[in-house]
């Protein structure tokens, strides 16, 4: 009787092919966009994901100051910093937030779905977000990925 051994092919990030995609914000609820993106950058959506490996594709994000929220939150949400003094504590409110660096709302978003650590970082490097239509990676020839195609949900209706 032969004896058959089973294992795990790990797959190394130059195992895998690179892709670019270019996502148009406009309209899209930031929750639901930063998870897709987070998914992107991990390589989740690839048959080759292995969790302690960067296997993922890099994603350019355009329109980032139309990104949408829902209920309350462009009042109600902050993002805190603390500044190393005692009683340091600084808030900031996400309508101000998209109005001086629209950027750093879904890039925060995007940064605290992926996991802490060099790993969640190095992903992090392949997310170029920017303010308005216009890119500076059109010689990657991106594909073009619609998210509100996917679910109703995914794009705010007003």
């Amino acid at each position: 009787m032969t004896q058959q051994t089973k294992s795990t092919k790990t797959i190394k990030p130059a195992d895998c092919d690179v892709k670019w995609y270019l996502i148009d914000a406009e309209g899209l609820v930031l929750g639901r966009l930063a998870s897709q993106i987070a998914s992107i950058l991990r390589g989740k959506n690839k048959p080759c994901f292995t969790p302690s490996q960067d296997c993922g594709d890099y994603v350019v994000v355009v329109n980032a100051e139309k990104v949408a929220l829902t209920g309350r939150k462009l009042e109600q949400k902050k993002y805190y910093h603390h500044t190393g003094y005692i009683g340091g504590i600084k808030g900031v409110s996400v309508a101000k937030q998209l109005e001086d660096h629209p950027e750093r709302v879904l890039q925060k978003a995007v940064e605290r779905m992926l996991t802490r650590g060099p790993l969640g970082a190095k992903q992090m490097t392949k997310l170029r977000i920017f303010v308005g239509p216009e890119h500076t990676h059109q010689a990657q020839n991106p594909i073009v990925l619609d998210i509100a195609a996917k679910n109703k949900k995914n794009k705010r209706s007003a």
